[in-house]
């Protein structure tokens, strides 16, 4: 990090198609993932693989501008060192953002969901294997994995913008396939109310070093079986992204300027 930047208090993740969101902050850095060692670099279109350090609406952050996948071959835990990087930086909070397939006909293509939980279908769990007892307990707990609290700070920023924000469960799927109509069923029977590729690896590592949540999802799909009988692809995926960052980056900014750290712990809300 610049020896004259400020630590970041907030961490950034962002998924496919939303690169263009990093583009608002005021960089004193931009070093490719493959400078980092530890960083896992993507092959996938959509996931520029650059680690961001500055200023966004006033708040320093750290933005993670890409993420690799378990369906590139990656190991569950893939994602370690750039999530555990924004705890030694100094991050208190983790904003994740996603592109999904929603399984709710109210939130159609272009809409964004704030995830309330997450149900993990993927192959693996990131914290398998030996513990990192300096990062985080053998056994963390997943209960509030996504911090009511920002929950509640982006409820209100949405309003603000005035738009609604609904709230819902994220299903992680492994890929790189899309579902096919019977995991869509499956995965509305187990509560889930949008199904993408990725994000819960994050979380889990986040929780797991002390870092509070927060996750978005642009839908860029209705998931198969639900919409006009379109077969989704991830062009599509990154273009209903594209037209929804700036949606996004309205919202981050909105939501970060709310964070005056006057009480001394990002992100602390009033009861």
């Amino acid at each position: 990090m610049p020896r004259d930047a400020q630590p970041p208090r907030v961490g950034l993740i962002l998924g496919s198609g939303l690169g263009a969101v990093a583009a608002r902050i005021a960089a004193d850095a931009t070093i490719p993932y493959g400078d980092v060692p530890g960083f896992p670099c993507s092959a996938i279109p959509g996931h520029a693989g650059e680690l961001v350090i500055g200023r966004l609406a006033g708040m320093s952050v750290a933005c993670l501008r890409g993420r690799v996948h378990a369906y590139e071959g990656q190991p569950a835990d893939a994602m370690a060192a750039p999530v555990r990087a924004l705890k030694l930086l100094g991050a208190e909070v983790l904003i994740a953002t996603n592109a999904a397939g929603s399984l709710r006909a109210d939130i159609g293509p272009g809409a964004m969901m704030l995830i309330a939980d997450h149900i993990n279908m993927q192959a693996g769990n990131p914290l398998t294997g030996p513990n990192d007892d300096r990062f985080g307990p053998r056994f963390p707990s997943m209960r509030d994995a996504y911090d009511p609290a920002l929950r509640r700070r982006l409820q209100r920023a949405a309003a603000r913008l005035g738009f609604d924000l609904p709230e819902g469960v994220y299903l992680a799927f492994t890929g790189p396939s899309f579902e096919t109509p019977a995991e869509v069923r499956a995965a509305r029977i187990l509560g889930a109310d949008a199904v993408g590729m990725s994000t819960v690896p994050e979380v889990i590592l986040a929780r797991h070093c002390g870092l509070r949540v927060a996750a978005l999802s642009i839908i860029a799909n209705l998931a198969e079986g639900l919409g006009d009988g379109e077969t989704p692809t991830h062009e599509e995926t990154l273009r209903q992204a594209g037209a929804s960052a700036a949606r996004l980056g309205d919202l981050l900014e909105a939501f970060l300027a709310g964070l005056d750290g006057s009480d001394g712990e990002c992100g602390n809300d009033e009861p």
